[in-house]
């Protein structure tokens, strides 16, 4: 069932089933969660059963604001506290030292917890009131709204075809942002990023001072964490990364029998043949991955069996749509 996100009735009933231990799907500005009472968890155990998720894959705990922090993490690094400042609201994950009774079965039994708080005003609304209910809720784990291992839901719409009509559903339009967030580790001394997106590692190193080192650089006791997997956010279709110029030797090798084929581009594209679907991808890349998903969706749809894409830059701010590209070509 799909109820109106921006109407205070939907909000407050979401808040109830939320304390309830029912699952809600959840809109933010990055992408729709399914989402369930951190502390709860025999409701956070049906986010693993819906999704077919592995048990010991963590979630995000969404809370309302930076005061709900000390219910869940015993420490706050200087430089997490200065990212906070800069990011929150928004689409910035923080992994903490988790205290011993908090968000236990969200954490996929690690001593750290990831902390978000959503920007998006239907999200901000629905954490507020669950905090005013009694006894409240404080923090909301909310992996994306999909099959563990699929292409992530931007749209209400796309929540209810995962899930079905039972599943209660908040509408709050299509995500602005429309990839995962950023997740950076907190725990070891310095920044790591475990998984980028629109907030860059510049952006990180701008307000914190220090810039972010990479998996790789800090190997030793990674946490686990949503969305890192290697293989992640994949259509039904086969997803292949190409350069232009090999985008183009495949269209010339394919002649005009090719069929079921998909080409998300951004170099401009000769192809004689009318059985392709092409669809240019915007220039910058915010406005890619505002799109990135539904457009793999629509693929799917459409019913393409390979999808051709042209490889992103190698900048940091492509990194996110690069970093979801990757793993969405390495399911195939």
């Amino acid at each position: 069932m799909i109820l109106d996100g921006t109407l205070d009735t939907s909000v407050q009933t979401a808040a109830a089933a939320l304390q309830a231990g029912q699952l809600l799907g959840l809109p933010t500005e990055t992408v729709y969660g399914l989402a369930a009472d951190s502390d709860n968890d025999a409701a956070v155990a049906q986010i693993f059963a819906a999704k077919g998720r592995p048990a010991n894959h963590p979630l995000i705990v969404h809370v309302a604001g930076a005061d709900a922090i000390t219910r869940y993490a015993k420490e706050v690094p200087v430089f997490a506290q200065q990212l906070i400042d800069a990011f929150w609201p928004g689409p910035l994950t923080l992994i903490l030292p988790r205290l011993p009774q908090a968000a236990k079965a969200s954490t996929g039994g690690q001593d750290s917890v990831g902390l978000r708080c959503p920007s998006h005003p239907v999200a901000h609304a629905v954490l507020q009131a669950c905090q005013q209910l009694d006894p409240p809720v404080w923090g909301v784990s909310a992996p994306s709204a999909n099959k563990f291992g699929r292409v992530s839901p931007t749209t209400a719409r796309h929540v209810a075809e995962e899930f079905g009509d039972d599943l209660l559903v908040l509408d709050g339009g299509a995500c602005e942002v429309g990839i995962e967030s950023t997740i950076v580790d907190c725990t070891r001394g310095v920044p790591v990023l475990l998984r980028p997106g629109a907030i860059t590692r510049d952006d990180i190193a701008r307000a914190c001072g220090m810039q972010p080192l990479s998996i790789e650089e800090l190997p030793a006791h990674t946490p686990r964490a949503s969305g890192t997997l290697l293989a992640h956010y994949a259509p039904n279709a086969k997803v292949r990364l190409m350069d232009a110029r090999q985008l183009q030797s495949a269209l010339d090798l394919l002649g005009a029998d090719g069929k079921n084929i998909a080409i998300y581009h951004r170099s401009p594209l000769k192809a004689g043949n009318t059985h392709l679907l092409l669809r240019r991808m915007p220039e910058a890349p915010l406005a890619v991955a505002r799109e990135l998903f539904g457009m793999l969706r629509n693929f799917d749809d459409w019913g393409a069996k390979l999808i051709w894409i042209e490889t992103p830059p190698e900048t940091a701010d492509w990194e996110g749509v690069a970093d979801r590209l990757q793993r969405a070509a390495a399911a195939g």
